[in-house]
């Protein structure tokens, strides 16, 4: 008897515990980002920040969870997304129609576009054809690669892991300009003097929070709280605070 009453008591506790542990994991919204982008995500005195995680925690809010962030480079985002590493993946991704084919996207919440920095004082490149034959760093996994690939494959491309090592490849003349998504571009002149954007822009193209395929309805959810903030006010002042100074 005892040992049936054990097991039961076990069982109990089991289920209980198993029950305890979805419900947790319902309430915990895991999201994959690659925090050296600012001004999207960036470390600040130890902590993440930035527009892409201060809208990810206002979105998750609204669906009453909380954000677990998992750290892993840009060109582990997608695959990490697909082998459920996390549920989403937020670092100013580019809605494309390569990566609409292994993910879904979130409605776009931001319009950027790929743009490229050179030295102030560079006379060489004034316009997009002077980068032919030019050396350019770029971020491994990122639409850079591929878009100077299929476009201007006169350009020696210099690819490294981390944004902030194509920036210093500028900085340090080992590289004549960089290739990266406008809003890192204007946060990085602006802290950096020296520096600039050429005026014309490769592409103008828009962010979104990639989703798994098989999670529809987190998809529905993700869209239905973007579209709440935009209607409260709430995505204007987000935005208002990371980009009143940009370009």
């Amino acid at each position: 008897m005892n040992i049936f009453r054990t097991s039961l008591l076990a069982a109990a506790a089991t289920l209980i515990f198993g029950a305890s542990a979805a419900q947790a994991q319902d309430k915990t919204l895991r999201v994959g980002t690659d925090a050296t982008f600012p001004p999207m995500e960036f470390v600040d005195g130890g902590k993440r920040t930035g527009f892409d995680i201060e809208l990810t925690e206002a979105v998750a809010k609204l669906m009453g969870k909380q954000v677990e962030w998992v750290d892993i480079d840009f060109k582990g985002l997608i695959p990490g997304l697909i082998s459920k590493r996390f549920d989403v993946a937020m670092s100013a991704i580019y809605i494309t129609d390569d990566r609409k084919k292994v993910v879904d996207f979130s409605d776009p919440y931001y319009a950027g576009g790929l743009v490229v920095m050179v030295k102030e004082n560079n006379q060489a490149i004034k316009k997009l054809a002077d980068l032919d034959g030019k050396k350019v760093s770029v971020q491994v996994g990122t639409k850079s690669v591929g878009y100077l690939q299929q476009n201007f494959p006169k350009v020696e491309r210099v690819e490294v892991e981390k944004n902030q090592e194509m920036f210093n490849l500028v900085d340090i003349g080992r590289a004549d300009a960089a290739v990266t998504g406008k809003p890192a571009a204007y946060q990085y002149v602006r802290t950096r003097p020296g520096l600039r954007v050429l005026e014309e822009q490769l592409t103008t193209e828009e962010y979104g929070m990639a989703l798994r395929k098989d999670t529809p309805e987190l998809t529905k959810a993700v869209n239905a709280a973007l579209a709440k903030l935009k209607a409260d006010g709430s995505y204007a002042a987000i935005v208002k605070k990371w980009f009143s100074a940009s370009k």
